[in-house]
């Protein structure tokens, strides 16, 4: 196979969570224009169908599944539902995520549990569900979007910081239990990019003037340019990479 052509993805079929905008949605573009058919997710329906109408209109091949990740049973007949109806999966994103910030000796219960719901279970949910099916099929690739946080910390985040940290190990543990059944997973660890996830601090003129200096690429990520890191990742390309996790983060935490 030509090198090139190894980083296509013709006739795959790939679930991305958290997929109706930002990250997910910038991934999810990037798999269907090397070639998958790409399963958009997200709890919202209405914001679902805006997303793959979207798509559809660059002359994707685009379904999409409303269905909360945080629910393991929902993840159960959800997965059933996409190998039924759309196809085996070949690829998985686990992109779903949240945010909350705060004091750590202040910060709630209730924000504790959603966050590690939101950012760790669900990755341990629908992860198990697909691999029960690749599993049989020996082939499979599994891509968990991590963090700078994985490895950083900052003021404020701890929690975040201990749920994307978590999600690393599990990232590796996955690789670990699973590569002998011939799949692949892998995670991203994206930096600071522009995202609905981060629009205040985009417009915090202090807080984005310090980012810009200390990430030695000047700026801001384009969520664009994650696309690169998961098409890679659920290619041939990357046939023997496994439990790795690429940072795509303009060499912030390569840098003190």
């Amino acid at each position: 196979m030509a090198v090139l052509e190894s980083f296509r993805l013709d006739g795959r079929i790939a679930l991305i969570t958290g997929s109706s905008a930002g990250i997910g949605l910038a991934i999810a573009r990037g798999l269907a224009e090397a070639g998958a058919r790409v399963i958009l997710n997200g709890r919202n329906v209405d914001t679902l169908q805006l997303a793959a109408a979207a798509l559809v209109g660059e002359g994707h091949d685009v379904h999409t599944q409303a269905f909360d990740v945080t629910d393991s049973t929902a993840v159960s007949g959800a997965v059933q539902d996409i190998e039924n109806r759309v196809g085996p999966l070949d690829i998985l994103v686990n992109n779903a995520g949240i945010q909350r910030r705060g004091p750590l000796a202040e910060f709630t219960e209730a924000n504790w549990h959603e966050l590690m719901r939101t950012n760790l279970d669900s990755a341990f949910f629908v992860g198990q569900a697909v691999a029960r099916c690749m599993i049989p099929r020996g082939r499979g690739r599994i891509i968990n979007i991590c963090s700078v946080q994985s490895e950083l910390g900052r003021p404020n985040i701890a929690p975040y910081a201990a749920s994307k940290g978590a999600l690393k190990m599990l990232t590796k543990g996955m690789a670990i239990d699973w590569g002998p059944h011939g799949l692949n997973v892998n995670g991203i660890g994206p930096g600071y990019f522009k995202t609905e996830l981060n629009a205040a601090l985009v417009a915090n003129p202090e807080f984005s003037d310090w980012l810009v200096h200390r990430t030695p690429s000047r700026r801001w990520g384009e969520v664009s340019e994650l696309a690169g890191a998961a098409v890679f990742l659920a290619s041939d390309a990357a046939s023997f990479v496994n439990g790795h996790i690429l940072y795509v983060d303009g060499a912030i935490t390569a840098s003190l």
